[in-house]
């Protein structure tokens, strides 16, 4: 049978002799260990609790406020790059327009040069295809009217009747001139109007055959081919002479 051994205790030790032992609420409490203090009034405890002020004592300073938690840099970027992306959206949308008018107005210029251009090409081309048109023509009629000259010289004729047809009625001393060839020819076809008009028939080698001319008083009628010819083709525009060479 195990027995246990007493526990060591706390020994009081008394006091020396001579020494009057200290009371417990005699200590001493350096001001170094004191924090603020005040001295106690029975009106502390009717208040609300909180001491009056008391002059000269310290009251602890505010706590400090946190400090600012440090900025997000990813927010920051992403802020960044959604404005960037907005003020480039609407810088383009503007460039485009600006763009689109600039090219619209341009394109508009040169259409409008390029109609104009081929306006003036397509008059010029219908001028010198008229032109030609006229020549060809001309060309053609004068060949048509030799024929005829040649298989119908007694058409000199009504030549000479159309140029006293002229003439006024009070026209006097008429005399027709016409080819040496052509007299005969005049003076047995038109001799019913020369009688009439008291007119003169004369042979004029200066006059070429299919024409006369016709002197008066009062006035000249050349009725002659050249002269014909000349005020036929002026009204087609073109200067071609009647004994003009053939192309």
């Amino acid at each position: 049978m195990s027995t246990s051994k007493p526990k060591p205790g706390i020994r009081n030790v008394p006091a020396p002799e001579g020494v009057k032992p200290a009371s417990p609420y005699a200590r001493f409490i350096p001001r170094e260990e004191l924090g603020s203090f005040a001295s106690w009034t029975p009106g502390t405890l009717a208040g609300d609790g909180s001491p009056p002020p008391q002059a000269g004592v310290r009251k602890a300073p505010p706590p400090e406020p946190p400090p600012p938690p440090p900025p997000d840099l990813g927010q920051q970027l992403h802020a960044a790059r959604q404005g960037g992306y907005q003020d480039g959206y609407r810088d383009g949308l503007k460039a485009l327009e600006q763009f689109k008018q600039s090219f619209a107005a341009q394109i508009t210029t040169q259409l409008g040069q390029l109609v104009q251009a081929h306006g003036q090409e397509l008059d010029a081309l219908q001028q010198d295809m008229a032109r030609a048109l006229a020549v060809s023509a001309t060309h053609l009629a004068r060949q048509v009217v030799r024929s005829e000259l040649d298989a119908r010289p007694e058409l000199v004729a009504r030549v000479a009747q159309e140029a006293l047809d002229t003439l006024l009625m009070s026209a006097r001393q008429i005399t027709v001139r016409v080819h040496p060839e052509d007299h005969p020819l005049v003076a047995q076809g038109a001799a019913d109007v020369l009688a009439a008009r008291g007119a003169r028939l004369l042979a004029d080698p200066s006059i070429a055959r299919g024409g006369c001319l016709v002197e008066s008083d009062i006035g000249v009628v050349d009725a002659s081919i050249a002269a014909r010819w000349k005020r036929a083709v002026a009204s087609l525009g073109c200067e071609q002479a009647w004994d003009g060479d053939e192309e």
